[in-house]
This record gives structure tokens, sequence and C-alpha cells, in this order.
């Protein structure tokens, strides 16, 4: 038995969990995925972005120990080989995490916004990155502004074009495309009634969408230590 254990018994979960690792991937060859128990039957895998920003998607299954972290690659190998039962994440990557999680509660939901008005901003953004660009990436000055302000009973949250940019490379809406950085993006290929839950606690806010969340902590970068 391997010292640890991680358990995705249906095919299309293992398949789901795949996807995830993989857009991981696709923004950092060197990603780390942090997987975490969630209730009695489910898990949480984690990952840090590249935007300041993180991402994170529930499957069905669960893990051995009920907090550990593993290499993306290696983890992606194994979900691609299991058939089913028991299956070895890899070596623990635990002190390779850096940063606090959220907290599973305490967020206030604030708006639900047309997944396409985001995709739209995601695909004006690059276009802007592109001219304004460097070989480092987008500017901070544009991954940093708010282009969206949402508001509900406790005030308004602005939502900056990291998270939008998280939202779309990780693949979480439906037929947006696999890149953050693309101006080729098909709106009309995204449902008309396809939303984005916003919620926003004190510390962090939250972009809820069909395949996965984004969370940012309102201070800027990810905190070291849990804020609530």
């Amino acid at each position: 038995m391997y010292e640890r254990v991680l358990s995705v018994p249906a095919g299309d979960e293992r398949k789901n969990l795949a996807g995830f690792v993989s857009h991981a991937l696709r923004l950092d060859e060197a990603a780390v995925i942090r997987l975490r128990k969630r209730g009695a039957e489910h898990l949480s895998a984690w990952a840090a972005t590249g935007f300041d920003a993180l991402a994170t998607r529930t499957v069905v299954g669960s893990v051995n120990p009920d907090d550990t972290s593993a290499a993306g690659d290696q983890l992606l190998a194994a979900l691609e080989a299991a058939t089913g039962g028991a299956i070895d994440p890899g070596f623990a990557m635990d002190s390779a995490w850096r940063g606090a999680l959220p907290p599973e509660g305490g967020f206030e939901h604030l708006e639900d916004v047309p997944a396409r008005v985001l995709i739209d901003l995601a695909r004006r953004g690059n276009s802007l990155a592109r001219e304004h660009g460097s070989s480092h990436g987008p500017p901070a000055s544009l991954l940093d502004q708010d282009v969206i302000t949402v508001a509900g009973p406790s005030g308004a949250v602005g939502i900056s074009m990291r998270v939008v940019f998280a939202l779309t490379a990780m693949g979480f809406v439906p037929h947006s495309g696999p890149d953050a950085m693309s101006a080729d993006i098909d709106l009309t290929t995204i449902d008309e009634s396809e939303q984005v839950r916003v919620r926003a606690s004190r510390s962090w806010v939250r972009l809820d969408a069909r395949y996965g969340s984004i969370y940012r902590h309102r201070g800027g970068s990810i905190p070291l230590t849990v804020a609530r």
C-alpha cells in the first residue's frame, strides 16, 4: 500500500481531475497540486494560476492524508494510467506549496455575471496585453486593473483582470477555449444563460463557474497564513 493514497473510483471523475491538473501545468510546468478532503465523499484540488489567484475543482473521491500536495506532472501521469482503486500521487510536495487556502465558509453571494461578459473582457485584455506587454507577459498595471464591479448588501467588490485571466486559463467556462491569452474566442459558442457566480468575504473574492472556482485575496498576493 502506498504511503499516500488518492482514490477517484469513477473514470469520468478521474478525467475531470486530470483536466484540471493539465490546465494548471499549461500555466506552470512545475505546478504543485494540493489535494484536500472535502466532506465525506469529495476532495478538492487546488493550484496556483500565476495570476496571484488560486484555482480549485472538487471531484468525488478521497485522499489520505486529508491534506497533501503533489507534483502536477506526476499526478497527471498517475491519473491517466489509473483504472480505479488506489492511486499513488507521487512524492510529497507539501513544502513546495506557498500560501494559505481560503476558508470554506463566510462568503456572501453578490451577483451572477454572464460568462460571455467575463470572456469578452479576457479577449479585450489579451489585445491590450499584446500591444503593451513584453517578454515577461502582460504589464502589472493591466493585470491589477479592476475590469468589472459587482455589488451586494455589504458593498461593492472589484474583479481584476488577474481573476478574469485565471478563470479562462483554467477552462472553467464551457466552450471558452483553453487559453486565457487568446483574442480568438468565439463568444457565440458560450451559452447566453451561462453564469459565473461572484461571492466575497472580508478577505477573499471568489468566482464560481461551471467547472471550478477562482479565489483571489482582496489584499493582492496570497497570504502565507490563514486569513478570514
